[in-house]
């Protein structure tokens, strides 16, 4: 197994290291550091086109000068995706992590999880990439996707890490639910963690008992927890009780795999990414 740090040059970049050299500490794995570098080939059609009405001559000269800058600038881009590499290797070493795996690559991240996750036991992502750096209520343009398109659990990080020792369940008793409850149960990333149980709705005993014996399993597995049903919206509360009591991560089950939306706008899990101010784990 391994943790899977998906890096790019935004402002993101050493939080997703100090994660990933913590959550690999916690689960005595290795950090493989991924970068990937999006392809900017030139289209001769497109080129041909923006030469107007230029002789054949002045086309295919204006053809092979864009090329060649195309092709000068993938090699800068590799240097400087290299370099990126090399500096995010450092920052997971200062993390006291020695076995670090660095894979630079070309296209889409989302094309490339399938290979990349098959024995990663976290994802971990910036909430924003290089683009949406500064964009505050807008997420990076992978992370949905990425969520969508994983098998495994990601933990999307805020600008500063904090290592976890109090963390937020958001549990509403459904699959998504069960499956983050089983996740701290059987792996070891949350060991030893403060965890508090909340359930956004009406206190109803169907609620009441499910949070209860969430708990009570959690307990039994060493957790240290506390549970309490909210009433409201999960979209609002949720995002209060994580600023109000100062947890380091939140918790959430995800939506599932559609082929027919894929991406969820006003989701509650997408809602959540852009409004709570900490790092989230998204289990699958």
């Amino acid at each position: 197994m391994k943790i899977l740090a998906c890096i790019d040059s935004s402002r993101y970049a050493v939080s997703v290291c100090d994660h990933a050299a913590w959550a690999a500490t916690q689960m005595s794995v290795p950090v493989e550091l991924l970068h990937v570098l999006e392809r900017h080939a030139t289209d001769p059609k497109i080129a041909a086109d923006r030469s107007g009405r230029l002789g054949v001559d002045s086309r295919g000269a204006l053809l092979k000068e864009l090329i060649a800058l195309d092709e000068q600038r993938n090699r800068l881009e590799q240097q400087a995706g290299r370099h990126l590499l090399d500096e995010a290797a450092a920052e997971v070493r200062e993390g006291g992590i020695s076995d670090i795996k660095q894979r630079l690559v070309h296209g889409e991240l989302v094309d490339h999880l399938p290979e990349h996750e098959v024995d990663a036991a976290v994802i971990i992502i910036g909430q924003r990439g290089e683009s949406e750096d500064h964009a505050e209520l807008h997420l990076g343009r992978n992370v949905e996707r990425v969520i969508r398109a994983s098998h495994k659990p990601v933990l999307v990080v805020a600008q500063q890490f904090r290592p976890v020792t109090r963390l937020l369940v958001a549990y509403d008793g459904g699959f998504g639910a069960e499956k983050a409850i089983t996740f701290l149960l059987n792996e070891p990333l949350l060991t030893g963690a403060e965890c508090h149980l909340l359930t956004v709705g009406n206190g109803s005993d169907n609620e009441q008992t499910r949070l209860a014996h969430a708990a009570t399993r959690l307990r039994d597995a060493g957790y240290i927890v506390t549970e309490s049903i909210r009433p409201g919206e999960p979209d609002h509360v949720i995002p209060e009780v994580v600023e109000a009591s100062g947890v380091d991560l939140l918790v959430v089950g995800a939506y599932g795999h559609s082929r027919v939306r894929p991406l969820i706008i006003g989701s509650t899990t997408t809602t959540l990414l852009r409004t709570c101010p900490t790092s989230m784990l998204i289990i699958r």
